[in-house]
């Protein structure tokens, strides 16, 4: 009987996030240990079936960086990355959108629907719904003069046109994006999907942006989670060198998306079985929340 009971407190203690969050829109960036481990992705699928027949639609932006490299490696060709972001020819960028729009995609969606979610399909390029422009990076010379470094097909986000992910939520579908992205020439671009998710966020005035990761949240000089943070705060702990690294593009993406509009961005583990739920219905969470 105490199991019982204690199964009705943890259902009551979700009831004011439930009520809160109803009809609101969650996009979640799906990567990491979550996309690869089978009992996380069964975990993942039922967390998001879950959030959408409470009410809560959801948006899904995923990654694929190790299926790619692995795929390029099959097909004789090596990766290449400068600060973080791969090299893409035309070849490359083939292998990109077919690994992503034919095969991480199409598992994601199926394996939602597997669930009793009613999940779609698409990229960037779908509908209008990601324009894009080349991105460019520099490299501080010694000289003192930047040089530019230009990676091939490498896009950053200019427009996001949310209409078909209106449609599709309307209909109770849950979309599922590949992030790619269309230039001003009609050519493909590989984007990061961090980035992806979080201008996407911001075209749907998303109540939250949820990046799943492959640590616990931002971590202190004590390597532990800070649970709250604000801009002021990530300004501060850029400086003093607490976030660098992978964890930097994240946070920016995560401070993006609030300047545009979006109420709190969170940063959780998903190693974490059900790592959604325990962050989104328990006063607690898992992760690192930031928000204005």
């Amino acid at each position: 009987m105490k199991d019982i009971i204690k199964k009705a407190e943890i259902l009551i203690e979700a009831l004011p996030y439930i009520r809160n969050f109803y009809g609101k829109t969650f996009v979640i960036k799906y990567g990491g240990s979550a996309q690869v481990k089978d009992m996380l992705k069964e975990s993942f699928a039922t967390d998001i079936v879950t959030l959408n027949y409470i009410g809560i639609k959801t948006a899904i932006v995923h990654g694929g960086g190790p299926k790619i490299s692995a795929t390029m490696e099959k097909m004789g060709k090596k990766p290449k990355f400068v600060q973080g972001q791969r090299v893409t020819d035309k070849e490359t960028m083939d292998i990109v959108e077919m690994v992503l729009g034919g095969l991480v995609n199409k598992e994601i969606v199926s394996l939602i629907n597997s669930h009793g979610g009613k999940a779609a399909g698409l990229s960037g390029k779908d509908g209008g719904l990601i324009k894009a422009k080349k991105k460019l990076f520099k490299k501080h010379a010694e000289t003192g003069v930047d040089e530019i470094i230009d990676i091939g097909l490498v896009g950053e986000v200019t427009h996001v046109d949310p209409h078909i992910l209106i449609s599709l939520e309307k209909d109770g579908f849950i979309p599922v994006i590949s992030p790619v992205g269309v230039g001003p020439k009609g050519e493909t671009l590989n984007i990061n999907a961090d980035y992806a998710a979080a201008s996407i966020a911001s075209a749907l005035q998303a109540e939250k942006l949820i990046l799943l990761t492959d640590v616990p949240g931002i971590m202190d000089k004590n390597n532990k989670i800070i649970p709250t943070l604000t801009k002021e705060n990530i300004k501060k702990y850029i400086k003093e060198g607490t976030i660098k690294g992978g964890m930097l593009p994240k946070v920016q993406a995560c401070v993006k998306a609030i300047e545009a509009g979006v109420s709190k961005t969170h940063i959780i583990d998903g190693r974490v079985p059900h790592c959604l739920l325990l962050e989104i219905f328990t006063k607690e969470g898992i992760g690192t929340e930031i928000q204005a």
